[in-house]
């Protein structure tokens, strides 16, 4: 007997699924535990198995396509099994698949997606704007590094896309020829818009893109005389040209830093792959005809205004402003701090706290070889152990209830170039000094060159901030949602302090916790931080 296989849920934030790849095609036996696909989720490509035996007797999303969590998406049977039935079926409630099956089994079935994609040109692939975070909604093409007519290859990078956390490599899983390019660079479009289409060089694409729903595949393609009008001109749109008529490829950092700069990256040469422009060619690029002729200019004018008024100040100049596009991560930070801030009523809790002991026990521990912790290290461990004797601070607010969660996940906030971003520290409270110093290294690197993974930025549970490096002696954060609380971390500072009824010189540092009022009353704010200050006070006590 046939039996459906759906679009598997195969993350818990997942709720469409892009089949990557087809590792098996209709005709084909399958056996229990083959890998049926690579299938694309918000996180991950992860390889998907067969739980049934059978031969596959038809495949309803084709590679390339996207469709939601339970989805038709292949079905099993004996060969030469009539499966006319079940594919018309999709209208009508779908029979309930087998137990063995990985994910639950749909109830309905949509019937657009799979008619849409077998209206296609032989060999057509539509791709679409991948959800490359678990927050993404919408991604900015920042560069494409293929251009309409190239040949492309199965793990080519076609394009670079600025999600709302970092710039990453979209690669293809496709082989054909580049015949048309949906969004051009710069421009910004919600996830499973289309990005692009591959297939058979010279292949007759007209009315896909007219025609495409996000979600799904082109409603229907109604072919015109106007072939290769489209890719002419998203080749004139996408391509940037010089003189001699080559493509000039520059990293995004580059072009930014170029565009500040005035530079053209046309009189830039390239040191990366292929001739690419990057980040150290814009930072040593002398120009050769305009450096010599300014000065001139600059040693012709100043005489005459010196001469014209030499005490006097003369206002000249032209009113000069300069207008950034806003990156993807700094749309995402206004939104999700605006909201945060207009939804969760903030109040702060400050408490000064003495460092002495703990500069001391710190110059101890890195006394050990191979070993570095900072004092921001000793108090992620202290936020970590103060947590799980006030749980009430490691909660989040649903209009319904309040989570009260039991294990510690505590997120770090990073300054990066374009903005801010927030590695996580798993079961916190489980790591040594030693480990998290470690872990928060790595991960502030990796931040810094943009080669953090999605699933290493999601699941805090309360975060610290610490500007202390840069001189800020106190401040007040906003919460990060869904966070209930974040603790501010500010420098210390050597001052006159009273220490047994004596003015002595002491270190301290200010700590500010902001808090979500809906979750957390002042009161369990205030203990959560006489608990904290008594270990960073007095650090012996973190290894009771």
């Amino acid at each position: 007997m046939a039996i459906k296989v759906t679009m598997p849920r195969l993350s818990d934030t997942m709720t469409e699924g892009t089949v990557a790849t087809w590792l098996k095609k209709v005709g084909d036996k399958i056996s229990e535990g083959d890998i049926l696909a690579e299938i694309e989720t918000d996180k991950a490509t992860m390889e998907f198995e067969s739980f049934n035996e059978g031969t596959l007797l038809y495949i309803g999303i084709p590679a390339g396509e996207t469709a939601p969590v339970d989805s038709l998406l292949a079905i099993i049977g004996n060969e030469g099994e009539d499966v006319t039935a079940l594919i018309a079926g999709e209208d009508a409630p779908a029979v309930e698949a087998p137990k063995a099956e990985a994910t639950p089994a749909a109830t309905t079935e949509a019937p657009t997606p799979t008619k849409a994609a077998t209206e296609l040109p032989k060999g057509v692939v539509v791709v679409t704007m991948p959800r490359l975070s678990d927050t993404m909604t919408e991604g900015t093409v920042a560069t494409w590094l293929k251009k309409v007519g190239d040949a492309i290859a199965e793990g080519d990078i076609l394009a670079e896309i600025e999600t709302d956390k970092a710039t990453m490599e979209f690669e293809s899983f496709n082989e054909g020829t580049l015949l048309y390019i949906g969004i051009q660079e710069g421009n910004t479009a919600p996830v499973d818009s289309l990005l692009a289409i591959i297939g058979p060089a010279g292949t007759d694409i007209s009315g896909i893109a007219e025609n495409y729903t996000a979600g799904g595949a082109p409603a229907k393609v109604t072919a015109t005389e106007e072939t290769k009008v489209t890719p002419a001109q998203e080749t004139a749109e996408t391509v940037e040209v010089v003189s001699d008529g080559k493509r000039i490829l520059a990293s995004p950092l580059a072009k930014k830093i170029a565009s500040d700069k005035g530079i053209q990256l046309s009189q830039v040469k390239g040191t990366g792959e292929n001739g690419r422009i990057v980040k150290s060619d814009i930072e040593n690029f002398t120009p050769a005809t305009t450096a010599s002729a300014q000065p001139a200019a600059t040693v012709t004018k100043t005489p005459e205004v010196t001469a014209a008024a030499p005490k006097v100040f003369v206002p000249a100049g032209e009113i000069f402003t300069e207008e950034i596009k806003n990156s993807q991560m700094r749309k995402i930070i206004a939104k999700r701090l605006a909201e945060s801030l207009f939804t969760a009523p903030h109040y702060n809790l400050v408490i000064e706290v003495s460092m002495d002991e703990a500069m001391t026990s710190r110059a101890t521990i890195n006394s050990v070889p191979d070993t570095k912790v900072s004092f921001n290290d000793m108090v992620i461990k202290a936020c970590a152990l103060a947590l799980k004797k006030h749980p009430k601070i490691n909660s989040q607010w649903k209009e319904d209830a309040i989570i009260i969660n039991h294990h510690v996940n505590i997120g770090v906030a990073v300054a990066v170039e374009d903005g801010l971003v927030v590695p996580v520290l798993k079961f916190t409270d489980a790591m040594s000094l030693s480990q998290i110093g470690a872990s928060v290294r790595d991960l502030a690197g990796r931040a810094k060159n943009k080669k953090l993974g999605p699933q290493e930025m999601e699941g805090s549970t309360f975060t610290v901030s610490n500007l202390g490096m840069f001189g800020i002696t106190e401040f007040n954060s906003i919460i990060n949602q869904p966070n209930s609380a974040i603790l501010s971390v500010g420098a210390i500072v050597e001052k006159p302090v009273v220490k047994n009824g004596q003015i002595v010189v002491g270190n301290t540092m200010m700590l500010s916790l902001a808090c979500d009022h809906r979750t957390i009353d002042g009161a369990t704010g205030a203990q959560f931080l006489q608990t904290l200050k008594q270990y960073i006070e007095s650090p012996v006590t973190m290894l009771a």
